[in-house]
């Protein structure tokens, strides 16, 4: 198919504009492979794909992976090679999905009835209806349990396993929105509150809550832990409010759209995305990707000149890409440096940046650190899906990949190992940089945590015992083991 780049930069999942359908170029896949079309609303879940491409440099810029979509042309993506993998056709929309028993409602079907009943009252500004502080819009969607919640959202016992539950699923929409207002940062950018409504509506709904551990409960839990880190001393002193704004529109967006396995699974399954990013930060490069095309869908910040909107899309895709686990050591050795000659200067931009960036990957791998309640939630989510796509590649005949293989591996064992080689090097390194009590209350649950895991497997504190006899191959020798399959847990 001959592409041509005059396009109009928008992800295509959703009915297009007529404006828009006159233009050349504009793709949308579904699972009729109809082009160019306007489904009707209850079809909409069954669309596979959508591309938009930048006409200034011939690359996608962003990719919707809603399922099993395929493309080749000549435009960012590398033939398929002779004797490669054949392609898997893998929906991952359904990739950890539970088979619903028969005539029962899923509970999916009854959180978008509630949803919609809550858009119906949020809507109200668009119907006309007077309003006496607009900043108070969403209030009414918040059950009284919620509110008594969110007025502890900086305390780190903060159970959002719960709140998601009291918000029907609309944890991450309420939480974003309510820090958002809390900093002052919807008056200080004049952010519009029905975009700013949408916007948040559509990264929750990007997100497979069918993923046991990367949906939008994970990202909403990351968002919480980095509101935690702006509060603490040194940050709070120093960050400026657009350094705060970034902070938290990178928690929420850095998982958008994962799709429940990791960057070497779509690289040996030759997946288009692989391709696109030439088998570099693949996953965080479309998270970032899709988070772009839903601010520009949205028109989040379009009260903002178009240099300050194009400087967030750049600074929020650097803080998204420093999630990119197998860059661990990259960071972290940057990091330890900075602290030994003290030379972090929080009036320097690049060094407030450079801390947003190591305060995100502390957020994004903190759930160790968390009380034991909600860690062994966390641990039981994130090693189901590692097993799950091990699963996946036993009945494909691929290599297993690290920490997959649920014969060879318990939830005891990955968490032991992902706790030695990359938690707790890197939050060593953070309670240096802030010595707080937040920062020896997650040494203390890690600690804690990692005793419970260790009592419950004995083989597993043998071998801890022994690591810990050599802390500095422990530190510096991360293994190569946890940190490839870590990539999925980030």
């Amino acid at each position: 198919m001959e592409l041509c780049y005059q396009l109009p930069v928008l992800p295509l999942d959703r009915p297009v504009p007529k404006h828009v359908l006159s233009r050349r170029g504009a793709i949308s896949l579904s699972s009729s492979s109809s082009l160019f079309g306007a489904p009707d609303p209850r079809q909409l879940s069954q669309r596979r794909g959508a591309i938009s491409y930048d006409s200034s440099d011939q690359t996608a810029l962003y990719i919707r992976m809603l399922g099993d979509v395929r493309v080749r042309s000549q435009v960012g993506f590398e033939p398929e090679r002779r004797g490669s993998h054949p392609y898997l056709g893998v929906d991952f929309r359904t990739l950890h999905t539970r088979a619903e028993s028969a005539g029962t409602i899923p509970a999916r079907r009854i959180r978008r009835l509630f949803s919609f009943q809550r858009h119906l009252l949020s809507s109200r500004l668009l119907r006309g209806a007077p309003q006496l502080n607009p900043l108070h819009i969403l209030d009414e969607d918040y059950c009284g349990q919620a509110k008594c919640m969110l007025e502890r959202v900086g305390s780190w016992n903060f159970d959002i396993f719960l709140f998601d539950r009291l918000t029907n699923g609309n944890g991450l929409v309420f939480l974003t929105f309510n820090l958002l207002n809390q900093y002052g940062l919807i008056e200080l950018f004049q952010l519009d509150m029905v975009k700013l409504r949408r916007f948040l509506v559509l990264v929750q709904e990007d997100y497979h809550n069918q993923n046991p551990y990367h949906n939008a409960v994970h990202a909403a839990d990351v968002t919480q832990a980095m509101h935690c880190y702006l509060r603490e001393p040194k940050l709070a002193e120093s960050l400026t409010s657009f350094d705060i704004l970034l902070g938290l529109l990178a928690a929420a967006t850095h998982d958008l759209d994962h799709p429940g396995v990791n960057q070497p699974f779509l690289i040996k399954t030759n997946h288009y995305l692989a391709a696109l990013y030439r088998n570099t930060s693949v996953l965080e490069n479309h998270h970032w990707r899709s988070a772009v095309g839903l601010l520009r869908e949205t028109e989040l910040f379009s009260s903002l000149p178009a240099e300050d909107s194009l400087s967030i899309e750049r600074q929020l895709g650097s803080l998204i890409l420093a999630t990119d686990i197998s860059r661990q050591n990259e960071y972290l050795s940057r990091f330890r440096t900075h602290l030994d000659e003290n030379d972090l200067c929080l009036g320097n931009a690049s060094h407030r940046h450079f801390v947003l960036q190591m305060a995100l990957k502390c957020a994004d791998i903190c759930n160790p650190c968390r009380p034991w309640e909600l860690s062994k939630q966390w641990s039981e989510k994130v090693t189901e899906e590692f097993f799950h796509q091990g699963d996946i590649e036993k009945k494909h005949k691929l290599e297993i990949s690290p920490l997959c293989d649920s014969e060879a591996n318990t939830i005891a064992s990955v968490q032991i190992g992902f706790m030695t080689y990359v938690v707790e090097p890197l939050f060593a390194e953070w309670a240096r940089f802030s010595d707080t009590r937040l920062s020896q209350t997650m040494l203390g649950h890690l600690g804690l945590n990692k005793a419970s895991w260790s009592a419950m497997e004995p083989e597993a504190s043998g071998s801890s015992e022994e690591g810990e006899s050599e802390p500095g191959r422990a530190t510096e020798e991360p293994s190569s083991r946890v940190l490839s399959q870590g990539s999925q847990e980030s």
